[in-house]
């Protein structure tokens, strides 16, 4: 997504910023404003080379003004993205002058001594992609030990953070993309600098082992993609997710079709992501994605939410159920209401996280899915259970099994345990749809534009479904208005509840 609207005005988290007023590194603006800033993705973004003068003229401004190691910019992870952006666009026409391409160098230098273990996940990968770039892009000895040094991180990495159904391991849709993006990448350049053989025996076999391991893999990650985005081409909120950070799925799917890799169609009613812990169910024009995974890696939850037998679903294009999406990162109240399990359309106890999310990147008790059970028959389903709530007196666990089948949508949940608690399960509504309370407790779910039905929810306790307003987030730096149909009560466990949406089949 294009970034720039002139050659000194960038566009990041909805935000706009003078280059003129802020400069590089200006503390107007937060720490992942100025990150986006010094990315350059505007180099390889839509129409590029409608912006080609004001790229050659940015380039050459910021290697004038960073001078190496001094400011935000030169972090391993924004340092690592613009290697990737200035060579990708070099290859592609663009034109780095002598002192760029020196720059480039110290660049490349200076992240081989910066590599990001401590922190691991997308940040190690974003390096290890870095440094294969920049040791193909220039010769010599350095760039031989920047090649090595790469490739050896993406041997590794790749089958630790690329699941066995194509699901990058951090369970976030949005980083998702991004890998792919990044495998996407690694595919194309590594064709683009020839054979194996045209690199010296150093780096050969490590080479040809790498391009085989991300041409195998992309399929099947274009496929994950495809099972996790919803009709409206979109990719679904779970974990740290928003729109425009990662290219959409249907330029992913573009860029992979130029590259040979064959158009991915998702035909099946039922597909059960088993190692991602993701499950998609489709009828006619509805589509649930269903979370019954892990928050992440053990070792590495943050980019994790409480989210935990969470689900999204749509009519066609009309996104009905959600969950609550990300705007901002940083450490303060709205990062932490974002990731809680409230912003989810799922079950919580207590006002309690299913998971102890903290900080901005951190997370303590984890909720463990016990058990998931799927299959199809007069309906599709799934049936699941979670532990999150254990730690609370009486031990509560949530268990929760949807069924899918023509056009009815049904979501039974009980929770088990012991004792007096509050209880509360969320369904957040799409953008565009008013939530109205009928005579028999029913909840008229009202298309905004047409004024029409779109569709009926459904409780089996109506006397305590209650509405409110709230917001979704579908991008970073804001936010849309909407609703959300609470199911809100003081019981002793152990407790059920059935919701059940209907809509004339078809929709």
């Amino acid at each position: 997504m294009p970034s720039l609207s002139s050659q000194r005005e960038f566009l990041f988290l909805n935000q706009r910023g003078l280059l003129d007023e802020i400069g590089w590194d200006g503390p107007q603006r937060e720490k992942l404003w100025r990150y986006n800033q010094h990315y350059f993705n505007d180099l390889n973004a839509r129409d590029a080379d409608l912006r080609h003068g004001w790229h050659e003229w940015l380039v050459e401004d910021w290697v004038s003004r960073n001078p190496p190691g001094q400011g935000v910019g030169w972090d391993p992870y924004p340092t690592s993205l613009r290697i990737v952006n200035w060579i990708k666009w070099s290859l592609g026409g663009g034109r780095l002058s002598a002192a760029s391409i020196q720059s480039l160098a110290i660049q490349a230098r200076w992240l081989s001594q910066r590599l990001e273990f401590h922190l691991l996940g997308n940040h190690l990968f974003a390096n290890a992609k870095a440094l294969v770039f920049a040791g193909l892009f220039f010769e010599g000895p350095e760039a031989d030990t920047w090649l090595k040094t790469g490739l050896s991180i993406l041997i590794d990495e790749i089958p630790e953070q690329i699941l066995a159904d194509g699901g990058h391991f951090e369970r976030s849709t949005m980083y998702h993309a991004l890998a792919l993006e990044d495998v996407l990448d690694l595919c194309n350049v590594m064709r683009c600098y020839g054979p194996p053989h045209s690199r010296g025996s150093l780096n050969a076999a490590s080479l040809a082992a790498c391009q085989k391991s991300c041409e195998r893999r992309a399929p099947e990650m274009i496929q994950w993609l495809k099972v996790m985005q919803h009709p409206d081409g979109e990719i679904g909120f779970f974990n740290d997710a928003a729109f425009g950070v990662a290219p959409s799925s249907a330029e992913l799917e573009d860029y992979a079709g130029r590259l040979g890799f064959p158009s991915t169609r998702v035909h099946e009613p039922l597909f059960y992501l088993q190692h991602s812990g993701y499950v998609r169910l489709q009828s006619h024009d509805a589509v649930a994605l269903i979370d019954v995974a892990p928050i992440g890696p053990d070792y590495l939850p943050g980019h994790a939410h409480a989210d935990t037998l969470s689900f999204e679903l749509s009519l066609g294009h009309q996104r009905v159920i959600v969950n609550g999406g990300t705007s901002v990162y940083g450490t303060g109240p709205e990062r932490h209401r974002q990731r809680s399990t409230r912003s989810h359309s799922t079950l919580v106890v207590d006002d309690e996280n299913s998971s102890q999310v903290w900080a901005g990147f951190r997370v303590a008790r984890r909720a463990r899915v016990l058990e998931c059970e799927v299959g199809e028959g007069e309906s599709l389903w799934v049936r699941a259970t979670h532990n999150g709530y254990s730690r609370l007196t009486g031990q509560p666990k949530h268990r929760r099994e949807w069924q899918l089948a023509g056009g009815t949508f049904q979501v039974h949940d009980a929770v088990t345990g012991s004792g007096s608690h509050l209880i509360e399960i969320f369904f957040h509504l799409g953008p565009g749809l008013i939530p109205r309370k009928e005579a028999d407790g029913g909840v008229q779910l009202i298309d905004e534009q047409s004024g029409l039905r779109l569709a009926s929810l459904f409780s089996s306790e109506p006397s305590v479904l209650c509405l409110e307003q709230t917001s979704w987030h579908p991008f970073f730096g804001g936010s849309v208005p909407t609703w959300s149909v609470i199911v809100k009560t003081r019981q002793t466990l152990p407790f059920e509840h059935q919701a059940f949406f209907e809509w004339n089949k078809g929709n």
